[in-house]
């Protein structure tokens, strides 16, 4: 059996000053992220640590969510909090 999902490419640029500029190439979405302070960053944006955490909860509530379509059960606006 042949796989035929397309990998997600995803461009990315360092900016400097601790700081990457990254492009989801299907999308055009872009986001930023910035060193936290305790880390000589700004912290202006996302830490990549803070991308990995939430990166996580997101799977998480996105397996939960094919989970609840499969056995047709309403989980939509649930929140969540997710820190690193």
């Amino acid at each position: 059996m042949q796989n035929s999902a397309v990998p997600v490419i995803i461009k990315g640029e360092y900016k400097g000053s601790l700081r990457n500029e990254m492009t989801h190439l299907k999308s055009n979405n872009t986001i930023m992220t910035d060193a936290p302070t305790d880390n000589r960053g700004k912290g202006e944006a996302f830490s990549p640590t803070d991308l990995v955490c939430g990166a996580l909860a997101a799977y998480m509530m996105t397996i939960m969510g094919i989970t609840a379509q499969t056995h047709e059960f309403y989980i939509d606006e649930t929140t969540y909090e997710a820190g690193s």
